[in-house]
């Protein structure tokens, strides 16, 4: 079965999908590894890693395409990958869903911020008109090759037009056909629960954690028993990340060693391990003479 009909089939079970952010074929592997059944392709944490910025629309699509690529080489479960506002126009955003759903991407999210889009819980965000991002949805939706690659529509109204104004877009993007819906930066519990009670029994919906951001955090479990369907950490895996990478470079600079921060990280054969080394030099040797 492939990856694509698998997520497909896996939302339509009452439990909900925790899937991990992650930004590169390392994580992603490492998070397989974990035991989850799907990752979520932050474009924000590519751009964060990949260029070292903010999430401010300075990635491009063939930046995400890339990385997406490598991932889905590497491991074996469904990708949920940020396609931001499709990287442009209608047509900009058929070209986006036909490279993504060649890099392997399992369900491809669009959002309806203007261009440049910025991370949903920052402030000073814009949305487009509703017909502009009805005519985007249906674009996407015409651009599959396989209609198990899912399309996910998120709303950025929360910020600008109000909840009632939120609700409102994710019922017209519905009405186009797409696959499960992202209310970002909702508020507060009353508010997740609004969008809980008009959607969660016609469609999966995603709850976005954003640590520090607009939205309460919660579990899988608590985001589970409101109605979600999806739960992402999107930028976790980056914050921690760098926050470990901020400790082990302070020790290196004042120790010039690496023997204080050894406990603290895996050595050379333990990182061989766990990038399955072994049994790649194995699968050379058969093709040996």
């Amino acid at each position: 079965m492939s990856q694509k009909a698998t997520l497909a089939q896996r939302l339509q079970q009452p439990q909900p999908l925790l899937a991990p952010g992650v930004y590169d074929a390392l994580t992603a592997l490492v998070a397989q590894q974990a035991g989850f059944e799907a990752l979520y392709l932050s474009g924000a944490s590519i751009a964060y890693t990949r260029l070292g910025r903010s999430d401010i629309g300075l990635t491009t699509a063939t930046e995400v395409a890339q990385t997406l690529a490598h991932i889905t080489d590497r491991v074996n479960i469904p990708v949920i990958v940020d396609a931001d506002t499709g990287f442009g126009n209608a047509l900009n955003t058929q070209r986006t869903v036909r490279d993504f759903e060649r890099a392997g991407a399992a369900m491809i999210q669009i959002e309806d911020q203007t261009f440049p889009k910025r991370c949903g819980h920052l402030d000073g965000k814009g949305v487009v008109p509703v017909a502009e991002m009805q005519g985007k949805l249906r674009a996407a939706l015409d651009a599959r090759h396989n209609q198990n690659t899912l399309i996910l529509a998120r709303t950025d109204a929360v910020a600008v037009e109000g909840l009632d104004a939120a609700l409102e877009r994710a019922e017209r993007y519905l009405e186009c056909g797409v696959d499960a819906l992202f209310i970002e930066a909702l508020r507060s519990d009353e508010q997740m629960n609004r969008a809980c009670a008009q959607f969660a029994n016609r469609v999966p919906l995603l709850a976005n954690m954003v640590e520090g951001g607009k939205t309460p955090v919660q579990s899988a479990a608590e985001l589970g028993e409101r109605g979600f369907k999806i739960v992402i950490f999107p930028g976790g895996t980056a914050r921690a990340v760098l926050h470990t990478l901020q400790g082990y470079y302070a020790s290196l600079h004042n120790h010039q060693t690496t023997r204080p921060w050894q406990e603290k990280m895996l050595d050379f054969d333990g990182l061989n391990a766990v990038i399955e080394t072994p049994a790649l030099l194995a699968l050379g040797q058969r093709y040996e003479a």
